[in-house]
C-alpha cells in the first residue's frame, strides 16, 4: 500500500489540504481514495498541514468526548504517503498565493502556494480555494482525476 516517501516521477501529483487529512481521520471515503491510489499518484500536502489536521483531531476528539488516537493513528499512517512540501520549497509563490486566497481564508496560502509549486491540482472541501487558479477536486469527486479520466 504505501510507498514511503520515495516516489514515481512521472506520477500525477495532487496536494491535499489539511481537511482531507481530518475527513482521513473520522471517514472511510478519504482512507478508501488515499490508500487505493497512493501507489498511483504522488500525494503532498503543505508542511503546516500535518500539524494543523493534529490539532483539529485532538481537538474534534474532545469535543466527541472520544480518543484522539485512532486519528492520529491515521495521520502517522499518512505521513508515510503523503509527503509535506515545506514552506521553502513555495516561497517564491507565497505573494501569488496570498493575493489569489485574499481574504476568504489567509491562513491557506501554503496550500495553494503548494500545488502553485508543483503545478497540480489541490484536493479540498474548503471552498475557499475555488476560483485561486488551480483544479480544485473536492471528495466527491476526486475519483475522476485519481484513476485518469
Amino acid at each position: 500500500m504505501a510507498r514511503g516517501r520515495s516516489q514515481v516521477i512521472d506520477q500525477k501529483p495532487l496536494v491535499l489540504d489539511a481537511n482531507i487529512l481530518i475527513r482521513g481521520a473520522y471517514g472511510m471515503q478519504v482512507r478508501r481514495l488515499i490508500r487505493e491510489y497512493a501507489n498511483l499518484v504522488s500525494l503532498y500536502t503543505a508542511e503546516i498541514c500535518f500539524d494543523d489536521a493534529r490539532r483539529h483531531i485532538s481537538r474534534l476528539a474532545a469535543l466527541r468526548g472520544a480518543a484522539a488516537t485512532p486519528g492520529l493513528d491515521f495521520l502517522d499512517e499518512m505521513s508515510q504517503i503523503v509527503q509535506r512540501v515545506p514552506n521553502t520549497a513555495f516561497a517564491a509563490h507565497e505573494l501569488t498565493a496570498r493575493s489569489r486566497i485574499g481574504v476568504r481564508d489567509p491562513d491557506d496560502w501554503p496550500v495553494l502556494a503548494a500545488a502553485l509549486q508543483l503545478d497540480c491540482p489541490l484536493w479540498t472541501e474548503d471552498f475557499d480555494f475555488f476560483g485561486c487558479g488551480v483544479a480544485t477536486w473536492n471528495t466527491h469527486n476526486v475519483e475522476i482525476y485519481l484513476r485518469g479520466d
